[in-house]
């Protein structure tokens, strides 16, 4: 799906980020920097990632800059509600970059971090999957943890089946 205008483009994915901010709201205080295993991502992590990654590496790349993706640690934002404000803080500076690309600029090839040159709104869009599946790890992680969650769409898969109609 190409797009040549902006406008539409954030509406999007202001609503993708409004459901990914509703999992990230789940996460417990004593549970945002548990990891599966060593070297796995924390929900801490992941909130951080998603933010740092949007803000210093989409969203410079998408001006014809590189990137200056800083990690995912803790020493970006230590604590829930110092991580959510991180993440609204770098999505509100990327919503406000990204607000001024015109048609012409959407069109043009910027750089990735991986070296690979594609149209700035295809990049976006990369953006928008990138989001996507770090919110289904958060959601994997906190089903680890047996933390509820609010369901992605309004209902649970066993609501979905029980008005589901069987042929």
């Amino acid at each position: 799906m190409e797009f040549n205008e902006i406008d539409p483009f954030l509406r999007y994915f202001e609503s993708v980020r409004r459901r990914t901010r509703s999992v990230a709201e789940c996460v417990p205080e004593e549970h945002l920097e548990w990891r599966p295993a060593k070297d796995r991502f924390s929900p801490g992590d992941l909130i951080r990632h998603i933010a740092a990654a949007e803000r210093w590496m989409w969203a410079e790349n998408a001006q014809l800059r590189p990137s200056r993706y800083p990690g995912h640690g803790p020493e970006l934002a230590s604590g829930r509600e110092a991580v959510l404000i991180y993440m609204d803080q770098t999505h509100a500076e990327t919503m406000e970059i990204l607000a001024t690309l015109t048609s012409d600029q959407l069109h043009e090839r910027c750089r990735t971090v991986g070296g690979i040159e594609m149209r700035v709104w295809k990049w976006l869009r990369l953006m928008v999957e990138h989001e996507i599946h770090h919110r289904g790890q958060l959601y994997e992680l906190l089903g680890q943890l047996s933390v509820d969650v609010h369901p992605l769409y309004g209902l649970t898969e066993i609501e979905v089946k029980a008005r589901s109609q069987s042929e």
